[in-house]
């Protein structure tokens, strides 16, 4: 049975340790050393995970983060390598693969395609591509359905669909692979290859709540 999520983790992983601690990401303020650090307490720290979304705990959780990446960078990496405590919620059966399999796919994104000479997007291994498909679902609905202005398609390359955001007189279609989608539905869209067509008023609108490819 394939295990997305540590092909992901192991990538990751590879990635942050090439990049070195000090790399820019594409999280808005997040260094590599940044990420390796919430990567760790995401599945280390119940505690202070509860936070990492925002809430009242949010500045509980960034202080226990910021505490993680004054660490030596290579331990934190060591850590997040290592997978999750015998103890931690991710180290259910079956819960690595559902919550990390998109997780860890963007965060290595976020590694490769930062800075001023992004890696081009990669291949995805087709059973891995098909899983992200498969998951897009709830993070569309969440994050870019509810940022949206209008109504979007997300299209499969093979003429699958998923509509998301609020019902309009306007829709604009985002067409691409699935890795590409996922990462435009995590407003990581300025770095991807997505094709975007739909009325000028109805994409200018999105491009405003939503980063979109970036023009030619």
């Amino acid at each position: 049975m394939s295990n997305h999520a540590l092909a992901e983790r192991h990538r990751l992983a590879e990635l942050l340790a090439a990049a070195g601690p000090d790399a820019p990401t594409l999280c808005a303020g997040w260094s590599t050393r940044d990420l390796a650090a919430h990567l760790v307490v995401r599945e280390r720290r119940p505690d202070a995970a509860a936070g990492i979304r925002g809430g009242p705990l949010a500045g509980w959780t960034q202080r226990v983060q910021d505490s993680y990446a004054e660490r030596p960078y290579e331990e934190l990496i060591r850590l997040f390598r290592s997978g999750p405590p015998a103890l931690s919620l991710f180290a259910l059966p079956g819960a690595d693969e559902a919550a990390n399999t998109i997780e860890y796919y963007v965060h290595a994104e976020d590694v490769a395609r930062a800075g001023d000479d992004p890696r081009p997007p990669r291949p995805v291994p087709a059973g891995r591509a098909e899983a992200l498909w498969r998951r897009l679902s709830l993070p569309a609905r969440l994050e870019a359905g509810r940022r949206s202005p209008v109504r979007l398609e997300l299209c499969h390359p093979d003429g699958r669909s998923l509509a998301v955001g609020p019902a309009g007189p306007s829709t604009v279609r985002i067409t691409g692979e699935p890795g590409e989608l996922v990462l435009f539905a995590f407003g990581r869209g300025a770095r991807t290859e997505l094709e975007v067509d739909g009325p000028s008023d109805a994409v200018e609108a999105l491009r405003h709540a939503l980063p979109l490819p970036e023009r030619p």
